[in-house]
């Protein structure tokens, strides 16, 4: 090994609790690597690996009380450990949303955080959480919009979920009604096709009623 090059550091776990959610990793903020050895040349930007959840398809989840939502990751081609990774959520609505504890700051060592919507929502009432698709952002101490420095963690953007709140159970006897049902049967009588698909069956049911008949006649 070349002692003068910077090795990627290994990285801590320990969980840290908060009321909208926790974080894996160092209890206090990591310090920032500072060395005065140079990276290798062919040093890429460290990146960000999910590991919860899957980003090959969106997840949902709910906004309800005990639900709580886990992020997890790990870094790769890492040489200099940011000081804290600021974590948040942007939704379509063009709104973000801090994730976890500390107001979306976490140590920089972290490799996962737990977010409880529902806490941040009952906490939060002038910004409510929207029924959306949302994109995680995380990003070090360089920002979510700088340029991809070789060592340095680079912002990821690469996972999407949904939230959603669920409604809650009503009873047939206390007045639930299928809001489409009746709407969809409305269009399906008085389309034309449905008309010609109803006179063609109640022929083919009389028809075969007749010969039935003599059948047994």
């Amino acid at each position: 090994m070349d002692p003068g090059v910077i090795q990627p550091r290994q990285q801590a776990t320990s969980t840290a609790a908060a009321t909208t959610g926790s974080v894996t990793g160092s209890a206090a903020s990591a310090s920032a690597t500072t060395s005065k050895y140079t990276l290798p040349a062919n040093a890429a930007p460290g990146e960000i690996v999910f590991t919860l959840p899957p980003l090959q398809s969106t997840s949902y989840y709910k906004i309800a009380s005990g639900e709580y939502i886990t992020f997890g990751w790990n870094f790769t081609g890492l040489y200099v450990t940011p000081t804290s990774l600021t974590v948040s959520a942007a939704c379509e609505n063009g709104n973000t949303y801090p994730i976890g504890p500390s107001n979306g700051v976490i140590p920089g060592n972290a490799q996962s955080v737990v977010w409880y919507p529902y806490g941040y929502q009952t906490a939060n009432p002038a910004l409510p959480l929207a029924q959306a698709t949302y994109t995680l952002q995380i990003w070090g101490d360089q920002g979510p919009s700088a340029a991809p420095t070789a060592g340095y963690l680079e912002a990821n953007s690469d996972m999407q979920f949904a939230l959603y709140t669920p409604q809650p159970y009503t009873p047939l006897a206390s007045g639930w009604q299928c809001t489409g049902c009746g709407g969809a049967l409305a269009q399906f009588s008085a389309h034309p096709a449905s008309v010609a698909l109803m006179t063609t069956l109640l022929i083919v049911f009389l028809s075969g009623f007749t010969t039935l008949r003599r059948v047994w006649i």
